[in-house]
């Protein structure tokens, strides 16, 4: 696993952005489509910012969720929010190859089997996504595959229910789904990630993240997370 490291999160972002075009262009090319699994926070949002204003195929571009909350559409809780705001800015990505995970669903078990047959339809049986974006939390989550949740366990489904996590339960993917892809692209941004990108790592199978398959993966992180290693770029 290789570790790239940024003087700063808006630098980490705008590398991103560049490296996502460039897997886009090229899956666009061979296959005629790009299907990017996209997680939450404050960094990926600069990096789909960046990323709409890039030479990209976006007629054969499809953005599906990594993880979602169980929360009311247009909270400020949702990745969809965030996501679509970032995105649709520039009115390069038509608004229906954003494929939303359907948590305002009243039966959630069944919403997340629809979701996992939207995947199979973009993406193949079993669905192989071409990248997925993953964040790496304090405790050593990623996606909403969280310490102690029996989402943990779950190797016969793509995407799957969390309990509650701070105030919300989520839909989210799971192992296998995430493990099949063809690349996996961590970011990675703050001085309390530190210890947990040491781990990432190392391989550490204690926490969910260490779980993620580490061949074609790459993370991105800044300089306050990933302190130890060498810088890629300083300015």
């Amino acid at each position: 696993m290789k570790v790239e490291v940024f003087t700063d999160a808006d630098l980490v972002a705008k590398e991103a952005a560049a490296l996502v075009a460039a897997e886009a262009r090229a899956a666009v090319a061979e296959r005629g489509k790009f299907v990017m699994a996209v997680s939450g926070g404050r960094t990926p949002w600069l990096m789909l910012r960046a990323l709409a204003l890039e030479d990209v195929a976006w007629e054969g571009v499809h953005i599906v969720q990594v993880d979602e909350r169980v929360a009311p559409p247009g909270d400020a809780d949702r990745n969809l929010t965030h996501l679509s705001e970032s995105l649709l800015s520039t009115g390069s990505l038509n608004p229906e190859h954003i494929h939303a995970m359907p948590v305002e669903a009243s039966d959630l078990n069944s919403a997340a089997e629809r979701y996992a047959a939207t995947l199979q339809k973009l993406a193949g049986t079993p669905p192989v996504l071409d990248l997925v974006h993953l964040g790496l939390g304090p405790d050593g989550h990623t996606a909403s595959l969280v310490p102690g949740d029996p989402v943990l366990q779950v190797t016969d489904a793509d995407v799957a229910l969390t309990g509650v996590y701070q105030r919300r339960r989520r839909m989210t993917l799971t192992y296998p789904i995430i493990n099949r892809s063809r690349r996996i692209f961590w970011i990675v941004t703050g001085n309390d990630k530190t210890e947990m990108v040491h781990r990432l790592v190392d391989g550490d199978t204690e926490i969910p993240a260490g779980r993620i398959n580490k061949d074609h993966a790459l993370i991105l992180a800044d300089r306050a997370a990933a302190s130890d290693y060498g810088d890629s770029k300083k300015e």
